[in-house]
């Protein structure tokens, strides 16, 4: 079994996230694949997006506005 870094990019509304999770590498079975723990955290950060709960989302992942560009 290994264990690799991988940043996570979740996408709501005007914003982004960043979220650090761990991806686990198994022979056989259904590899890749996320811890539970990681799997809520990418969870809560998205429903904390979508409510607008910045400060939680912030204390999970780095967040980022998205600003449109004119064209």
């Amino acid at each position: 079994m290994t264990r690799r870094h991988h940043t996570k990019l979740v996408h709501e509304g005007e914003y982004v996230a960043e979220i650090d999770i761990e991806i686990i590498d198994r022979e056989g079975g259904w590899s890749p694949y996320l811890s539970l723990e990681d799997a809520q955290k990418i969870d809560d950060v998205r429903e904390s997006l979508r409510k607008h709960d910045l400060a939680r989302a912030a204390s999970l992942a780095r967040v980022f506005s998205l600003t449109p560009v004119a064209a």
